[in-house]
């Protein structure tokens, strides 16, 4: 038997505007039907029907997880300075950490992932090799602190999370572990009704090597990706990787010297020399945990800075200031060129050895012409730095690549042994020596991901959950009078004890169009009406998605909808 709920009886106000600071449409139609409110910046109050989608998404993780191995735990949300001291994210994270003190002045923070004390806790519980391998998971609250949360519960400062680790003592052992974890979350992805691609990312300040992130395409995403049309590639635009040649040098001249006056930046160089903004060098200057470094890109090209942060975490990377400048009159602010700089020096792949550039020459008003990477500048590190751009090369097969936006629901690390040694988590192995444990991180947002469903499935009247994780398998609306709603409520229990979930709309007072506008704002998968057919025992079933709309008698009606039980 499923229980049946009366809209009489639930705390439940839908609304008809938008909420004024709403610029997204899961943000919008889950606070209008009545899903979420807001408690705060970034931090959001799930009310019952938002509870049962939520812990519907949270069910269809846990039962796939546990196919898999994985057990179950529960780590507390506070969670002590010491951990994340010691793998140095207590600094890494910076501002994004909740940091609180104690009465007695020790130190605390509100998890953003788990990492260190799964560590620990694998660490006073697994002592052999037997011991593993081991899966470990636990649906919890996170917390960030965003600087700005926005698009509701997309981004919260406060969100659910599903987090696993995977804990063997050999990389063959991670590898395993790693495809079970993605199969999984091709099962979860798909059973939740999301759209969703599998693309390379890069594991920034988590650390470890194989990283893909599982991207909702949805226009409200953050993410960028790219597809290719032509192959199965695809990755996040921050793990784009470009393959280029190295050019033979020894055709171009000796470098020339030039007078630019007034020419501070590539439009104005180009257009002073005719030339086209690809054939000159771009050298953009930041500091790299303080230490100032340029980064060169073709003139035509901007530099990503994310990418860049992502490439060289867990170091913070910000731009030069005017006063890095005046401590440095060496740097020509706008004449900056790569020979002779006298700092670190990294380049996007296009700067590739051979290639000849029009640069600056690090002196006011003064550029240089043939300068010859490889020959007259060396480059310290090679970065795919570049803000990616439709129509870039496949790195895979060459065609042109697609872009897109997504919303990240699911990331996965092979992350090594970063945290084991943090920790000094060994295990005794088959010969009785210590052997050094390897771990794996796995991510779903599960609050996140019923914003993604929101945005992909909503159409012009209101939501449209995926039945797997509706709060509702039906919503029964009694249109009328007393009649309807006696035969809505019957209906409903019949429903009920054949074990079918059903949301009842008995509300008296309540005009019928007011009802349909809810239903559809609301969005349960079928809409059985009961209105003037309702003394010949006629009611009408309607597929939320579609519209189609059929007429059928009462008996029908249950035995077509207790099929979905």
């Amino acid at each position: 038997m499923a229980h049946v709920q009366r809209m009489s009886a639930t705390l439940l106000k839908t609304l008809r505007d938008d909420p004024a600071d709403a610029e997204t449409a899961s943000h919008k139609l889950l606070v209008r039907a009545g899903y979420v409110r807001r408690s705060s910046a970034g931090v959001w109050t799930w009310l019952p029907l938002g509870k049962k989608v939520l812990d519907n998404v949270s069910r269809v993780v846990r039962e796939e997880m546990d196919a898999i191995g994985g057990q179950e735990v529960l780590l507390p949300a506070l969670l002590p300075k010491e951990p994340y001291e010691a793998s140095g994210r207590w600094e890494e994270y910076g501002d994004l950490l909740f940091r609180l003190k104690d009465r007695k002045g020790a130190d605390y923070l509100l998890g953003p992932t788990h990492e260190e004390i799964f560590t620990l806790t694998v660490k006073d519980q697994c002592t052999s090799y037997k011991d593993l391998p081991v899966i470990l998971y636990q649906i919890q609250t996170k917390y960030r602190d965003e600087a700005r949360p926005r698009s509701g519960v997309l981004r919260g400062r406060e969100f659910q999370m599903k987090d696993s680790y995977s804990f063997d003592t050999t990389d063959e052992g991670l590898a395993e572990s790693y495809r079970l974890h993605r199969e999984a979350y091709t099962r979860i992805f798909e059973r939740l009704g999301l759209d969703y691609r599998v693309v390379s990312a890069v594991s920034g300040a988590m650390g470890g090597s194989a990283s893909e992130e599982f991207l909702a395409p949805a226009a409200a995403g953050e993410d960028t990706f790219v597809d290719c049309p032509k192959c199965d590639y695809a990755a996040n635009t921050e793990a784009v990787t470009v393959v280029v040649s190295p050019a033979d040098p020894a055709g171009h001249g000796a470098v020339e010297e030039l007078d630019t006056p007034d020419t501070p930046t590539i439009e104005t160089l180009a257009a002073h020399l005719g030339v086209p903004a690809s054939a000159t060098l771009k050298n953009l200057l930041v500091k790299v945990d303080g230490e100032i470094t340029a980064v060169g890109v073709p003139g035509d090209r901007e530099v990503d800075l994310g990418k860049l942060g992502e490439h060289l975490a867990p170091a913070v990377v910000e731009l030069v200031t005017a006063e890095d400048f005046a401590d440095r009159p060496d740097l020509v602010r706008g004449y900056v060129g790569p020979q002779g700089l006298g700092v670190r020096y990294i380049a996007d792949p296009r700067v590739a050895p051979g290639t000849a550039w029009i640069t600056g020459a690090n002196k006011p008003g003064k550029h240089a012409r043939n300068v010859v990477c490889g020959r007259d500048f060396e480059v310290d590190q090679y970065l795919d730095v570049v803000v990616v751009e439709p129509g870039d090369p496949c790195p895979r097969c060459g065609a042109g690549l697609e872009i897109g936006r997504a919303i990240e629901i699911g990331h996965i690390f092979q992350l090594g042994r970063k945290y084991a040694d943090a920790f000094g988590l060994d295990v005794l192995g088959q010969n009785g020596k210590p052997v050094r444990v390897t771990m794996g991180s796995y991510g779903i947002g599960v609050s996140r991901a019923v914003a993604a469903l929101a945005e992909q499935t909503h159409d012009e009247s209101g939501l449209c959950w995926p039945r797997e994780v509706a709060p509702a398998d039906v919503h029964v609306v009694a249109a009328g009078k007393a009649v309807q709603t006696e035969l809505a409520l019957e209906l409903a229990d019949k429903l009920g004890a054949a074990g079918v979930r059903v949301l009842v709309d008995d509300r008296t007072g309540v005009s019928p169009g007011v009802k349909f506008t809810d239903a559809e704002l609301i969005g349960i998968p079928a809409i059985l009406v009961v209105g003037r057919g309702a003394p010949q025992g006629i009611v009408e079933l309607k597929d939320r998605r579609t519209g189609t709309r059929e007429e059928l008698p009462v008996a029908e009606a249950i035995e077509r909808l207790s099929a979905l039980s």
